[in-house]
């Protein structure tokens, strides 16, 4: 199965507002976006925040709740989840993990079932092949998220698993999925300006109807669409 398409087909038409993290950054777009960051945070700084809010997400981003293991094991489930593909990144091209240190403070009930379905992550790729999750193969990586990815048909020892895998796959595409690049992989375009150019003329003409040319003439036309009309200069 491919998850990434099954995932995306999940989220179609459902994509909600959310946050934008960078991730796998050079030092100098780390930086960059460090100081965008904290521009945001400022009163007026671009996301319509009150003051007690804006203290509140200056004081949980400076704050850390995994560890870099930790970090590290949920970069590579998270490419697990959402590789890249020929028309979009990956989960981490589109900051996921860092999305997810975020929410995990932001709503403080997903750090004991987080940081507890990584422990049993390690403990199942320790038992099964005696190495960390993240030393594994893809291979073998794939073959134990196989075993906990599908609710319905786990196996009773499994069933932590599941409810870890369940989690942090949600956290996962909400966070691709509403980032920039997931929403343009989604192809979603939001409230775009188009351009009507009336009833088709067959249809007026089945109808015996037709436009009157006076309205014709003032009605603006796609190609001028950007001009200012200077209005004084047509008929009332």
């Amino acid at each position: 199965m491919d998850r990434r398409k099954s995932i995306k087909a999940m989220f179609a038409g459902t994509v909600t507002s959310g946050f934008m993290f960078s991730g796998c950054l050079t030092e100098k777009e780390a930086e960059a976006g460090a100081e965008a960051s904290e521009k945001a945070l400022e009163p007026g700084g671009g996301y319509g925040r009150t003051p007690e809010e804006l203290e509140r997400d200056q004081r949980l981003m400076g704050e850390t709740f995994f560890n870099e293991e930790e970090m590290a094991m949920i970069a590579v489930l998270a490419d697990l989840i959402i590789p890249a593909d020929e028309t979009s990144g990956s989960a981490t091209d589109a900051g996921v993990p860092d999305f997810i240190e975020f929410i995990v403070k932001d709503m403080p009930y997903h750090q004991t079932p987080l940081r507890g379905g990584l422990m049993w992550l390690n403990h199942e790729s320790n038992r099964r092949y005696d190495l960390e999750f993240v030393k594994c193969s893809e291979g073998q990586q794939k073959a134990i998220l196989d075993d906990i990815a599908y609710p319905d048909e786990v196996e009773p020892e499994y069933e932590q698993g599941a409810r870890f895998f369940s989690r942090i796959r949600n956290l996962v595409a909400t966070g691709f999925f509403t980032s920039k690049m997931g929403i343009d992989d989604l192809g979603y375009m939001g409230n775009v300006p188009n351009v009507w150019d009336g009833v088709p003329a067959d249809v007026l003409e089945k109808h015996g109807m037709e436009y009157d040319e006076k309205i014709l003439k003032q009605s603006i036309k796609p190609e001028e669409r950007n001009d200012i009309e200077d209005w004084k200069d047509y008929e009332v």
